[in-house]
């Protein structure tokens, strides 16, 4: 008898496909388990304390939004930050104390803290550190008194840094 005579058995189907899902199960078995071992269940920091303020937030945002101001951003690989605020009929907004954050999107290895300086009527700049090509995210909270607990203007924008 050779090997083309010889026929596929039912015992050879089954070895064929119990192997087949066993496989499968040991793969999808681990892949489970290494999700489940990452997962830390966290889904935001301080979750209780930001559910407090949300209203206050809601409330801060339609105050923002009766401004009707523009925030153009800026940002060089040299570290040059620069925002332009203007009113709805392109009057400067003048006088503001501006701080915000600078990083990476995915993680805060990178991250930077910027305070801004007004150097024209409605111009404020900063100079960070270097910053590499990729993407960004800007941060920035603007008050009229650095002690004041509201902002006036919150803005938060992606910035894509060209190599």
């Amino acid at each position: 008898m050779s090997a083309t005579d010889r026929a596929l058995s039912g015992r050879t189907v089954l070895i064929i496909l119990v192997a087949f899902f066993g496989i499968v199960f040991a793969v999808n078995g681990y892949f489970a388990f290494a999700a489940i071992d990452t997962y830390t269940g966290v889904v935001a920091q301080e979750p209780y304390r930001k559910g407090l303020t949300y209203n206050r937030r809601i409330a801060a945002d339609a105050r923002q939004s009766e401004l009707h101001w523009t925030a153009a951003v800026e940002a060089g690989r040299d570290g040059h930050t620069a925002v332009d605020f203007a009113t709805a009929d392109g009057r400067p907004v003048t006088d503001l104390k501006l701080q915000g954050t600078l990083g990476r999107p995915t993680t805060d290895t990178a991250d930077q803290t910027l305070t801004f300086t007004e150097t024209k009527p409605g111009r404020y700049e900063t100079q960070g550190a270097a910053l590499d090509a990729g993407s960004w995210v800007v941060s920035i909270v603007a008050r009229y008194d650095v002690a004041a607990a509201d902002p006036v203007y919150q803005l938060r924008k992606r910035l894509w840094l060209k190599p």
